[in-house]
């Protein structure tokens, strides 16, 4: 059985257009279905949950809305053993199918949920946690510190967005937002430990940090390619930092970063981990998949892999 959790305010508004189509369809061919709408900020989550218990061998989630979507379900799925994962796209974003290649349209997405939805397949995916403040949110692209989540907070309430979602123009929010942030943040200074591979831990501080991305997919922010050689299935996170560069000097590389031609730049650390702690000297933004979470000294990133089994 397919369950879908619809965002209907989800591409400022046309959400609900998008969910009149895919509904017209799946009436049109007679496919077995049931749907949630959500009607505040955190009821994806509790769908998702209320989803988890019911009694079904063969359950699907569908969420159909952008990566804040996505980030309520996952968070709200118990028992991921025992559910299959899929996405239609409806967001400005959309960095969740962008990382896992994906269709990145309704339509196309729909289909190959129709068409893989009888066949008992799933491919796993990694999924990510951040511990903080005694809290935990799972994350399914990126979790961080700093720039991007200052950005990613900002984004939220910005009327920019807005104006550039209705010109189709979405995926400049986020770099029209950098350009602004990096002139008006606050740099401090990170104590992190790194877990590698292997089990080895090593411990790095980093002076005037900008930001400590930890990355499941390769791009956040609406395809920002801050971690090029990360991928969603391979048991690892891919530290990005960037520190220790003048905010004069950052406006030249920001051309470089949205390019993903920033990882032999000074300044641009990349780093395959298992788990990453971070203590800031100076309380710092912290978002997962775009989500504010707080502004916090303290946080704990780690992969769970093959976590969540995607359709």
């Amino acid at each position: 059985m397919l369950y879908f959790i619809v965002n209907l305010k989800s591409q400022t508004g046309n959400g609900l257009h998008n969910w009149r189509s895919i509904r017209n369809i799946l009436d049109d061919n007679s496919i077995e279905y049931m749907s949630y709408e959500t009607k505040y900020e955190g009821h994806a989550k509790k769908l998702a949950s209320a989803i988890s218990a019911i009694e079904d061998e063969n359950k699907i989630i569908v969420a159909v809305g952008g990566d804040g979507t996505v980030n309520e379900v996952i968070n709200g799925i118990t028992g991921f053993e025992n559910i299959r994962f899929a996405v239609i796209p409806s967001g400005s974003g959309n960095d969740f199918v962008r990382g896992h290649l994906l269709p990145s349209t309704r339509d196309e997405a729909l289909s190959y949920i129709i068409e893989r939805c009888a066949l008992d397949e799933y491919r796993p995916a990694d999924l990510g946690i951040v511990t903080y403040d005694n809290t935990q949110r799972i994350f399914a692209i990126s979790s961080g510190l700093g720039l991007d989540a200052i950005v990613c907070k900002k984004a939220l309430t910005s009327k920019l967005k807005k104006v550039l979602n209705n010109m189709h123009l979405g995926d400049l929010t986020y770099i029209l937002l950098t350009v602004i942030s990096l002139f008006t943040m606050d740099t401090s200074d990170f104590d992190m430990t790194i877990t590698y591979e292997n089990g080895a831990d090593m411990n790095m501080s980093i002076n005037k940090a900008i930001f400590a991305a930890a990355m499941n997919l390769f791009a956040e922010g609406g395809g920002v390619p801050m971690a090029p050689d990360a991928k969603g299935d391979d048991g690892l996170l891919t530290i990005t930092c960037a520190h220790g560069i003048a905010k004069w000097n950052t406006f030249f590389k920001l051309p470089l970063l949205a390019k993903g031609k920033h990882t032999n730049i000074k300044g641009f650390d990349i780093i395959p981990v298992k788990k990453l702690t971070v203590h800031t000297s100076k309380p710092n933004v912290l978002h997962a998949d775009g989500e504010y979470l707080g502004d916090v000294t303290d946080a704990a990133f780690e992969v769970l892999p093959g976590k969540l089994r995607l359709l």
